[in-house]
Order: structure tokens, then C-alpha cells, then sequence
């Protein structure tokens, strides 16, 4: 990434440290076009999670975000001290089993090193019915072209594994892992977590996200034109299938026969 295009105020801070967080959250707070996005993505979490049968609300790898502002009830964590509720590690989720509704992620996925050691932890402490909701890097070819070469995080969607090694939680990852695990390697998936059912991956409004810098580079937009590209955004709402960014993916454990009341809805699955 070019220096004058580096947010400067991050400049110096330990990547992943409390401060840093910290940082990130008043710049999303700060960035009207930015907010606008992640406000988004809670509404639809939110809305994930309001459709389980009870159960705790989990957020994993919450960083730098503002989910608790909005749902008190939400149990947030990540897996560095002092950022937010709980020190919480996918691999490991300390609850009992059948007890939490919904497990919540943004771009947080990808960073998990072992996700069938995450997901044989969900199946055991998921309620029949609960949701896993995720907002994940996308796989359309703007998304691979962008992601692959100027971002700082790998996406290496030719690997044939799902797991990596990992010294360092902010970057080491893999951006390509859900489409991965989800796509190209849906029938595996489907194989080992039969509890599991995909209910959706959509495709999410990307331009005026990318247009902001997300949270690494700088605000370059005038306030006057906040309204001008929110109305471009949804003019190019045809086009996400090449250029969306990130998808958000619903998971739902399967009540193999508890009665449990769903809300009517339709599989979304958009390549």
C-alpha cells in the first residue's frame, strides 16, 4: 500500500494492542460512510442472532468494534486482554454445551487458524437452532484482485488447506477461507459438520466501503458527497456478483427434530 494512502494515526501503535483497537473504533465512529457499513453488518448479526431460540449472544474477534453500543446483552471478546468482554479463542469456547444462541464475526473467520477445531466447538455449544453469522471477504474477481495484491493480509485461494500456521492474530490469516470452505469445498464441509446448514451467502454494497479505506487507510471524502455515493452505491447494486468485497454467511445448527420455531425464509446463495 502506497504511505500517503496509510492512516496515519495508526502510525506506531501496535497492531492488535488495546490501543489500537481503540484507534480503529473512533476512526469508524469518525467516518460517516465507513459507520454506515458496519451498522449494516450489526443489523444483519443482529438479525441472525434474534432468529435463535434463546440461547447467549457471542461475539468473537471483536476488536475494534461497537457491537456492545448496540446490544448491552451481547458478550463480546477477543483474543488479546483488555479490548472487550472475555479473552475468548474460537478453538476453545468457554461455555457450556447448548447454551450460547449465536456466535457473531467480522472478518474474523479467516483469522482462525483451525476451523474445524472452531466448528466442532460451535456444534457442541450452539442450541438446536443457533446461528453462526459471519461477514467474510468475498471471492468475486475485484475481491481477489484487490485482497491479493494490495492488501496486507494474504488471500490465498489456491491453498489446500483449511488450517495455517500462525504467530501473530492480526496477520496471519487467510482472506480466501470462506469461500474455501464454504464453495470451493462445500461438500467436505458438509461432510464433517452434517449439523450444519448454509443458509446463506449474500453478496454485500461494496463501493462506498472501499471508497472509505475501511479502517487501515485514510478518509478522503468530503462530507458533501456522502449522499452522491450512497445513491451510486445502489446503482451499482447490480454489478456485486464482480465487484462486492465481502458476503455475509449464515450457518444454522440443525434442530435434528426439537421443535423449535423458525422464521419462514429462502436459501441465498450467491457465487
Amino acid at each position: 500500500m502506497p504511505a500517503f494512502l496509510k492512516e496515519k494515526s495508526l502510525l506506531g501503535i501496535q497492531p492488535g494492542s488495546p490501543g489500537f483497537f481503540a484507534r480503529q473504533k473512533a476512526l469508524i465512529l469518525s467516518r460517516p460512510l465507513l459507520k454506515r457499513c458496519y451498522d449494516d453488518w450489526y443489523r444483519r448479526l443482529l438479525g441472525d442472532a434474534r432468529s435463535a431460540p434463546g440461547g447467549l449472544m457471542v461475539e468473537l474477534g471483536s476488536g475494534g468494534g461497537y457491537l456492545k453500543d448496540i446490544e448491552p446483552s451481547a458478550i463480546t471478546s477477543d483474543v488479546v486482554p483488555d479490548v472487550a468482554d472475555r479473552v475468548i479463542d474460537a478453538r476453545k469456547l468457554p461455555f457450556e454445551d447448548k447454551s450460547v444462541g449465536a456466535l457473531l464475526l467480522i472478518h474474523v473467520f479467516h483469522h482462525i487458524p483451525d476451523v474445524e477445531g472452531f466448528f466442532r466447538e460451535a456444534r457442541r455449544a450452539l442450541v438446536p437452532g443457533g446461528v453462526i453469522s459471519m461477514i467474510e471477504v468475498a471471492h468475486t474477481p475485484f475481491a481477489r484482485l484487490f485482497f491479493k495484491h494490495f492488501h496486507h493480509e494474504p488471500y490465498e485461494d489456491g491453498s489446500q488447506q483449511w488450517s495455517f500456521a500462525q504467530e501473530d492474530s492480526m496477520m496471519d490469516s487467510n482472506q480466501a477461507l470462506s469461500w474455501i470452505v464454504f464453495e470451493r469445498d462445500r461438500k467436505r464441509f458438509e461432510g464433517l459438520f452434517p449439523d450444519f446448514e448454509i443458509e446463506i451467502m449474500e453478496l454485500m454494497p461494496w463501493f462506498t466501503y472501499f471508497l472509505s479505506g475501511g479502517v487501515t487507510m485514510r478518509y478522503m471524502i468530503p462530507g458533501f458527497l456522502d449522499r452522491p455515493l450512497i445513491l451510486a452505491e445502489r446503482l451499482l447494486a447490480p454489478f456485486a456478483s464482480a465487484f462486492s468485497l465481502y458476503w455475509q454467511i449464515r450457518l444454522r445448527k440443525k434442530t435434528q427434530g426439537v421443535g423449535v420455531e423458525r422464521p419462514a425464509m429462502e436459501s441465498q446463495r450467491t457465487k
